[in-house]
């Protein structure tokens, strides 16, 4: 726990249901991640904080979790549109190199 005290974890727990559904509208959208972001504000600034534990937020806020794991695949997505993009100005060797590097993985 990275508190100096023990404290009670439905603290920092914030209800928002319905921040990633599809069918809310944009202003329940905004007042749940302005709710989110509280939360979080309000962890960072506890001067009984010792270390910033994300995965404290990630598991005490609900929806923070949903939220960060969307908001990492859309921008997995536009990683991989600049590396498309980038290919075309990259050597041989370089091609070739990144090449062994993805069979390595696979």
């Amino acid at each position: 726990m990275p508190r100096k005290a023990t404290t009670n974890t439905e603290e920092a727990e914030i209800d928002l249901d319905g921040l990633v559904s599809d069918n809310g509208n944009d202003e329940n959208k905004i007042e749940n991640l302005n709710r989110m972001l509280a939360a979080v504000l309000n962890y960072l600034s506890d001067d009984e904080v010792e270390e910033i534990d994300i995965e404290y937020l990630l598991a005490n806020t609900e929806g923070l979790r949903d939220w960060w794991d969307h908001y990492r695949e859309s921008n997995r997505k536009q990683i991989e549109e600049e590396i498309k993009n980038s290919l075309a100005e990259l050597s041989l060797e370089e091609l070739e190199s990144i090449r062994e590097k993805i069979k390595e993985k696979v």
